[in-house]
């Protein structure tokens, strides 16, 4: 047999990279998506698939989406169980994992700042054993009294109201999330990343329950994006802070009291089972904080290898509203369907968005979008992946608006 040409092998293996690029793998391929995680892995994770920090015009402690739950009906219908679920931003993304119950979750925001809050709620859930325990401890209270694993989250809070917030407590809690961190799991905290988790956990000691969207930390570090609200004047009380356009934000407590159109609350402290899922993800190292820009080189496409090379597929990701910041930032957008596209997806891979507000879009469309959630702050749509990436690809995704209109209710 003639040996083959340097040319003809160079064609044959573009050739073969191009059908491995549009052959589905088979599902079992590959290693498989571990049940744990080393702690050594996780924090190579967290640290190689991370890009440079960066920041945004708000710290983001909390969500202000009300109408987060409203999608998970239609979400669990879609979504099979065992897949790979990607998210932006802090605990919002639990609801959504407790409910679609993913094999692996990786968290990716653009400030580390949301590293670090994961990092928090990561030590709170392997330290409490049950949601009340976890609710203490997570706003420096003394035990609840009067609840247990039946209780709904309305009784916790309840609870929780009739216990002060003690400086002392929250001093003894932020050393052991620390220690565990660092003693327990081995993982390299830097000096600046140790004032962060103070900045994070001080928030929610300092606001309780009611903090807010708006809050500011002494560590908020806007860039170029600031809107010049905080925790002083506006900062919030009993009903939730008023945002910059006059949308009353919803806190804490209020987010996870939350329902479903149906009444339903599937918040990950709605139930002791939502929280026991996210306890087992958390003590297992399953839920993967990475800071990362969706636009960027690296950490969309590192996370899309790992999850390829295990024969696994994405298929929740829960973007909120980074698309219409992408619009207003050059290519940015661009950029991001084109990380997107190298991602391993099928059928049923959903996109999550939400829709806030309106300044952007015009008023037919506000018409058609009006939200429907109680108080009427948000509207959470969902849209199929693949179809997203082909109306990117015709040409049909040029906008916000435009990609409001590829979603659905």
């Amino acid at each position: 047999m003639r040996p083959l040409s340097i040319s003809l092998r160079r064609r044959l293996v573009r050739c073969a990279l191009a059908v491995a690029c549009v052959l589905p793998v088979a599902r079992g391929a590959g290693q498989g998506v571990p049940s744990r995680l080393a702690d050594t892995t996780f924090w190579r994770l967290v640290n190689e698939y991370s890009e440079p920090w960066g920041t945004f015009r708000s710290e983001n402690f909390v969500s202000n989406e009300t109408s987060l739950q409203w999608v998970i009906p239609e979400l669990t219908r879609r979504v099979a169980p065992g897949g790979v679920y990607l998210g932006v931003a802090p605990d919002q993304n639990f609801t959504y994992v407790a409910a679609v119950r993913p094999s692996i979750a990786f968290i990716v925001d653009i400030r580390h700042q949301n590293a670090m809050e994961h990092l928090m709620y990561k030590t709170l859930f392997e330290l409490s054993k049950d949601r009340a325990e976890f609710l203490a401890r997570l706003f420096a209270r003394a035990p609840l009294q009067g609840v247990d694993t039946t209780s709904t989250a309305e009784q916790l809070f309840e609870a929780l109201a009739k216990q002060p917030a003690d400086s002392a407590r929250y001093r003894d809690n932020l050393r052991a999330i620390v220690t565990r961190l660092t003693d327990v799991h081995k993982f390299a905290l830097s000096d600046s990343e140790r004032v962060s988790l103070g900045c994070v956990y001080g928030a929610f000691f300092s606001q309780g329950p009611d903090l807010t969207y708006n809050y500011s930390s002494e560590c908020r570090n806007p860039g170029p994006y600031g809107y010049g609200y905080g925790g002083g004047a506006m900062g919030p009380g009993p009903g939730g802070g008023m945002g910059r356009f006059g949308f009353r934000m919803p806190t804490y407590q209020g987010m996870i009291v939350e329902t479903d159109s149906a009444g339903t609350n599937w918040s990950y402290l709605g139930s002791e089972s939502r929280f026991r899922t996210l306890k087992s993800m958390q003590e297992r190292n399953l839920i993967v904080p990475l800071t990362g820009n969706f636009a960027g080189p690296r950490t969309l496409r590192a996370v899309g290898d790992w999850v390829r090379a295990r024969g696994a597929r994405v298929t929740t990701f829960y973007v909120s509203n980074v698309e219409q910041y992408l619009f207003q930032q050059g290519d940015e957008a661009q950029r991001f369907y084109e990380n997107v596209a190298t991602l391993p997806i099928d059928s049923t891979s959903t996109f999550v968005r939400s829709f806030a507000g309106g300044r952007f879009l015009s008023a037919d469309t506000l018409l058609m979008l009006r939200p429907q959630s109680p108080n009427g702050r948000s509207l959470q749509l969902t849209s199929s992946i693949a179809e997203t990436l082909r109306a990117q690809r015709e040409g049909r995704l040029g906008s916000w608006t435009a990609v409001i209109g590829v979603s659905r209710q």
